[in-house]
């Protein structure tokens, strides 16, 4: 790492610095590969499996890297020197980007769209919504939909109703995600003309007005 890294993890604050002692070598192997220059075209690079505790630990690193340099920005005295700054943001740049590749859950994708929202990055924000298109399985993008931040909701909302209506319609019998997965319905049928989510939808409709009666 000391090749990658221009200062030392002390320099970066000692939070930092535990977090990063206490990641295995196989985290720390994703974020020094991560700090390499980018691959000449057509060269191979290997992918590691998935790895649900590397998730986790970058996560944490991530938000302890953040955390230091909002903290850095609100002390009224230079706290770091212009490079012990470049390094936090190429370092956090780097966790992100690793788990932007890699991250398969809710809590993490939250985060990413916290950050790139924060920076005003929009085109990293319409990334990240397509990524969780992608990836995510329906349930953790119901989970997602449920954030707190409206923004977070929004995005989660439009990323479900990209998924197939015959997940969706999966998702209705869950008595947590059936509301979430009922207006991803509603988005297909109204905003996409679905015919099978509009069926849907009526049927919903119809059932709930003979529960009323």
């Amino acid at each position: 790492m000391e090749k990658s890294l221009r200062v030392s993890f002390e320099e970066l604050g000692g939070r930092v610095a535990s977090v990063w002692e206490g990641l295995r070598p196989s985290t720390r192997g994703l974020v020094e590969r991560a700090l390499q220059p980018a691959p000449a075209p057509g060269g191979s690079q290997s992918r590691a499996a998935y790895d649900a505790r590397s998730e986790w630990e970058l996560s944490r690193l991530l938000a302890a890297l953040d955390d230091r340099a909002a903290e850095a920005g609100q002390q009224q005295q230079q706290v770091l020197s212009a490079e012990q700054s470049s390094e936090l943001l190429r370092m956090a740049d780097a966790c992100a980007f690793v788990l932007q590749h890699e991250a398969r859950t809710a809590e993490v994708f939250a985060q990413l769209l916290e950050r790139a929202l924060r920076a005003s990055d929009y085109a990293r924000v319409d990334l990240i919504a397509d990524t969780i298109t992608a990836r995510l399985a329906p349930s953790e993008i119901c989970e997602l939909a449920r954030n707190p931040a409206p923004a977070l909701r929004a995005i989660a909302q439009e990323a479900l109703a990209q998924k197939p209506t015959s997940a969706l319609i999966d998702l209705l019998g869950d008595p947590v995600d059936a509301h979430v997965a009922r207006h991803a319905l509603e988005i297909q049928a109204d905003d996409y003309g679905s015919e099978e989510a509009g069926w849907v939808v009526n049927t919903l409709e119809r059932a709930d007005e003979s529960d009323e009666a």
